[in-house]
Formats: structure tokens, C-alpha cells, sequence
């Protein structure tokens, strides 16, 4: 196996685990806003237009993790600076 096989084969291991480990906590950290903002709003039905609006908020800002992960693992996919690096180029 030559170096560029190596550092593919590695690329694509490492996006692999990028998006399992970038994916896992978002969906966990999501589940739990959710439930917290729905016990919320059952506790308190007059302030559920606030609740939700703070609850799509950060929603959002937890998303982004999830996002940065893929991209991530778009740039090792598919623009590795290590290719370059090892070739020469």
C-alpha cells in the first residue's frame, strides 16, 4: 500500500468517526432541550410562544456542531491538504 492509499484509507476512517462522535452528542443535547422545553410549556401554557422561540434558538446553535462536524468530513473526503503534502505538489 503506498502513502496516498494510507492517508485515503485514513481520511475516510477519520470522517467516518468525525460525523459518529460530531453526531452522537448534538441528538443527545436536542432530545434533552426538547423535553425540557415541553415540561416547560406544560408547566407554564402562557409563556410557550417565548419558550419556543428560545427553544428553535438553540436548537440552532446546537445543529451547528453537528454541521461543523460534516464539514469536517467533507474537507478530509474530498480537499485533504495531506495529499498535496505527501505527493510533492
Amino acid at each position: 500500500m503506498d502513502t496516498l492509499t494510507a492517508i485515503g484509507l485514513g481520511s475516510m476512517a477519520m470522517a467516518g468517526v468525525t460525523m459518529a462522535i460530531g453526531s452522537i452528542a448534538p441528538a443527545l443535547a436536542e432530545g434533552k432541550a426538547v423535553a425540557r422545553a415541553l415540561q416547560s410549556i406544560a408547566q407554564q401554557p402562557d409563556q410557550s410562544d417565548v419558550l419556543s422561540r428560545v427553544l428553535f434558538v438553540g436548537l440552532a446553535m446546537i445543529e451547528s456542531i453537528a454541521i461543523y462536524c460534516f464539514v469536517i468530513s467533507i474537507i478530509l473526503i474530498f480537499v485533504n491538504p495531506f495529499w498535496n503534502h505527501v505527493s510533492g505538489g
